[in-house]
């Protein structure tokens, strides 16, 4: 069969690495059984039961991120940080206040705190990210100085009665969220906010000196200006929200699956034009920091019909059963935004793995920006439509959880130029979940390749060739171009979503393997250095020299 595709691939001539931690991640505590009921669950017999603020946190969730290895978390939120005072979680945790937690409205327990999260990043073996709301600028330099400060003051005293002697040493901070929404505590135009922020940065520094700072950045591009003028020479990142939108709960066809995994182009297409905003901002003044954009926001909300009835997480590891549900109407199928809801506890599928990986190809390619994506944060680590589902009696390690140990641990960190010609689709690209005032998706005509390929290598001198097929039902023969001192001899291969049947498979706990990453095993070439990349499916193959 002779080839329909070609994939070219060659060294930069001066290479910048990926970030790891574009591999990062997201808890947001009262959000859907992210924290109590996900991460931590106080009654349950998978919990760890003994006398340090691990106490409570699921053994199972943490033995499974260990396997996986997590880069960055972020946390309190996401919106949750806005009206969220720190000193609320911190101390005998019998004795911390029960508030009445508005962003999402529900009662925040507070027994999951500073002290619990810093011990259960330790434990999992990765770097917290602690984001505050920048509404007070004395309780910001406090949490610094409870988790930072090695000296004798009441919060070093009550770090160390909640059981941690030597300082945190937190480096990440994130100043503000989304304080450019209505939807926010302490919401205020940019001007106010560049002030409050240039502010926190001083006094946060001052108590513990070489922080990296996160500013909130904006897809508005006169938002995003305004801070880089203002704090450009202060920061390491911008921030930058984008989150897919799926109809597959009401729609599941070859068109939906095509629309999903097309967004990745959006991404792309947003983080290039953040880049170039930050740029040519430090440009014009001659700031010579270097700053990278922090998509500590990002996801793929499935949307449903708001006549339904509430989805509830189900035993097996999704949506507990509703019965027979009411037929959409026109308005829910065309994605009517007055009609439709994020379903929270919609499982993660094959669709939603493509166009995750898609999303890891477009920061791969980022990195040679003179501004790249330096750090992401998908929303959320665990439920509420996370990389982990976790129920009563064990965990779900879900389609996107099998995404991340590809990339996250069987890619390399130098990028490689790879150009690829192969047959594409033109479709009406989703913006994100954003609607029109009509209440219809905000659309874009685009033309997707059916190929995306990300090649990378690392200090071992293997070269990784990561191909996603977006094609419902076609293979596609390629040939590889590879650079000189590679050859398909001895190459070998990984895949993921091969066998799947459904395009919007998902794993259960009854099921745990429908999407998952196959073994390593030699890889098939044709006698002309052509490949057959499988329907639906990331192919990571591997070449030694």
């Amino acid at each position: 069969m002779s080839a329909t595709a070609t994939i070219r691939v060659r060294h930069h001539a001066a290479p910048k690495p990926i970030s790891s931690e574009i591999y990062g991640h997201f808890l947001e505590s009262a959000f859907f059984g992210n924290i109590e009921g996900g991460v931590f669950d106080e009654g349950s017999p998978l919990s760890v039961d003994d006398d340090t603020p691990l106490r409570g946190c699921r053994r199972d969730v943490i033995d499974a991120f260990r396997d996986l290895g997590l880069p960055i978390v972020r946390w309190p939120g996401g919106n949750f940080t806005s009206p969220y005072h720190f000193e609320d979680g911190i101390g005998p945790r019998d004795e911390r206040p029960r508030r009445l937690e508005l962003a999402w409205g529900s009662e925040e327990t507070n027994r999951f705190g500073t002290p619990e999260f810093l011990s259960w990043c330790e434990a999992v073996g990765t770097t917290p990210y602690l984001a505050h709301s920048a509404r007070d600028v004395d309780e910001a330099v406090r949490w610094v100085e409870y988790t930072n400060y090695g000296g004798d003051t009441d919060f070093a005293r009550s770090r160390r009665a909640d059981g941690r002697d030597e300082p945190w040493d937190v480096r990440v901070w994130g100043v503000g969220n989304e304080v450019y929404g209505e939807w926010q505590m302490g919401h205020r135009p940019v001007e106010r906010y560049v002030h409050d922020a240039s502010e926190h940065l001083r006094f946060m520094e001052q108590v513990s000196p070489g922080l990296s700072f996160v500013a909130v950045g904006s897809e508005r591009q006169e938002w995003t200006e305004a801070v880089v003028r203002g704090l450009g020479d202060r920061i390491d990142y911008v921030s930058l929200h984008l989150y897919a939108a799926s109809m597959q709960l009401v729609d599941r066809s070859t068109e939906e699956w095509e629309a999903v995994v097309g967004q990745a182009a959006y991404f792309e297409h947003a983080i290039g034009a953040q880049s170039d905003t930050i740029e040519r901002i430090r440009g014009e003044l001659g700031f010579t920091r270097p700053i990278a954009i922090a998509i500590d926001e990002w996801n793929c909300r499935h949307l449903e019909p708001s006549s339904w009835p509430e989805p509830m997480p189900g035993d097996d590891g999704g949506i507990a059963d509703r019965g027979l549900l009411p037929e959409p109407s026109a308005a829910e199928r065309e994605g009517d935004a007055g009609s439709l809801r994020v379903s929270r506890y919609s499982p993660r599928t094959l669709a939603d793995a493509l166009l995750y990986a898609g999303v890891f190809h477009a920061m791969h390619r980022a990195s040679q920006r003179p501004v790249p994506v330096g750090m992401a944060n998908a929303v959320n680590l665990v439920n509420a439509n996370g990389v982990l589902a976790v129920r009563p009696d064990g965990v779900v390690r879900t389609a996107v959880f099998h995404v991340w140990d590809l990339y996250q641990n069987h890619t390399g960190r130098i990028p490689l130029e790879t150009a690829v010609t192969a047959p594409s689709r033109s479709l009406e690209m989703r913006l994100g979940d954003e609607h029109l005032p009509s209440g219809t998706f905000r659309t874009m005509p685009t033309t997707v390749s059916l190929l995306d390929v990300s090649s990378t290598t690392d200090a071992d001198g293997v070269l990784r060739v990561a191909v996603i097929n977006r094609s419902a039902s076609d293979a596609i023969t390629t040939e590889l171009d590879l650079p000189e001192g590679w050859s398909t001899a001895g190459a070998t291969v990984r895949t993921l979503g091969v066998d799947a049947e459904d395009l919007f498979a998902v794993n259960s706990l009854s099921d745990p393997d429908v999407v998952t990453l196959s073994d390593e095993r030699e890889a098939a070439f044709g006698t002309d250095s052509s490949y057959t990349f499988d329907a639906h499916a990331i192919t990571l193959l591997l070449f030694r020299a």
